[in-house]
């Protein structure tokens, strides 16, 4: 197995309403689960191959619970990387080189019956964790947009977070309103729903706690 270790920012938005139950060990609050997510890599390695400043993106449609399986999913990988970058990158994203269920990578990657061919393509991501607000933009494929949930009296916006001590993706994540719009083979649609931004540490092994 090659060692690999990332640190980035992450945007991710799913048909759940603003807490999305599947963060509680709950079952999706629509019976299903549809997610887009984008992240960027501010540094990262796979063995001796350097991650550092790429992005990666990915739309996920399961037709229950993530846990139950039939998933499909499309995987987005930045089209600066090159040849060895990218091996690295699907490496990660379908959850090779990592211990079993250490990460959402694996998780994920264990649940999608249907893995489309994967894109290289640009990626532009625009990411505020701390102003909860974002952007995932990859042409013919995503459109999604961030923003802080607002009072529904005031438009004021409120600030809420997840803490996950031992969770698989992230330990801290600012929660927002997502929408999203994709295109291709994988097709989902959501709006005003549940956002997520983290800042992530992860390596082969799961979640680097500091």
């Amino acid at each position: 197995m090659t060692h690999w270790e990332i640190k980035g920012r992450e945007l991710v938005n799913c048909t759940c309403e603003y807490g999305c139950n599947c963060q509680f060990n709950a079952l999706p609050d629509k019976g299903h689960c549809h997610a887009v997510a984008g992240i960027q890599i501010d540094e990262g390695r796979h063995g001796s191959t350097k991650l550092d400043g790429l992005r990666i993106a990915a739309i996920f449609k399961w037709p229950g619970p993530i846990h139950a399986g039939n998933g499909e999913a499309i995987a987005f990988v930045d089209q600066n990387a090159d040849e060895k970058q990218r091996e690295a990158l699907l490496r990660i994203m379908t959850g090779q080189d990592t211990d079993p269920f250490a990460t959402m990578f694996a998780v994920y990657a264990s649940t999608v019956t249907k893995m489309n061919n994967p894109v290289f393509t640009k990626i532009d991501l625009e990411l505020d964790i701390d102003g909860r607000k974002g952007r995932i933009s990859v042409k013919d494929y995503i459109d999604t947009t961030g923003e802080p949930i607002r009072n529904k009296v005031t438009g004021a916006e409120s600030r809420a977070q997840i803490v996950l001590p031992e969770g698989f993706e992230y330990t801290v994540a600012e929660i927002g309103s997502a929408s999203s719009k994709t295109k291709g083979p994988v097709k989902v649609e959501m709006k005003n729903t549940y956002g997520q931004f983290a800042r992530l540490h992860l390596n082969s092994h799961g979640v680097v706690r500091t």
